[in-house]
């Protein structure tokens, strides 16, 4: 490697450990909180997939659903934004787009795996829409495993621990 190489690539590390994160951060806080406004200034709509919500959440109120999707999805976003318990509010959002995967967007019927694979789209086609709840749950297990980085309150509040 040439000096000038070597020279971008610690700037480039050294960087990254600061900002690398930001723009996983901050898509993920887009979706999520503009789907909590939609609910926010939305009806629920909720009783129509109720019956294909997974355990427990198909046994809880529909109005509770409501509520809980809604609030998630407007606070858990504001704490990723932040860095301020971005591992909790990550496993929080991973489980409301497990959920909101099996009621909405995975496939009613398939019978191969060539038939589920058409529902990798983003698409209203009939086979399912699963694309960006997947990508979405993989940015957030990318910080769930990760945490929040250098630009956080939760990096702020272990420095001063």
């Amino acid at each position: 490697m040439n000096s000038l190489t070597k020279t971008l690539s610690a700037s480039l590390n050294s960087v990254g450990l600061w900002l690398a994160d930001i723009p996983l951060r901050l898509f993920l806080v887009w979706e999520f909180f503009d789907a909590g406004l939609e609910k926010w200034n939305g009806e629920n709509w909720f009783a129509q997939i109720q019956s294909n919500f997974p355990l427990p959440f198909n046994l809880l109120p529909v109005n509770l659903n409501w509520q809980l999707s809604m609030w998630a999805e407007l606070i858990a976003p504001v704490l990723i934004l932040l860095g301020f318990g971005t591992r909790l509010a990550s496993l929080v959002l991973i489980v409301l787009t497990i959920v909101a995967t099996a009621a909405v967007h995975w496939p009613a019927e398939w019978s191969s795996l060539s038939e589920l694979a058409m529902g990798y789209s983003i698409s209203n086609k009939g086979y399912g829409n699963y694309k960006l709840p997947l990508i979405y749950m993989v940015g957030l297990f990318f910080l769930l495993l990760k945490g929040s980085g250098r630009l956080s309150v939760d990096a702020l509040l272990r420095k001063r621990s």
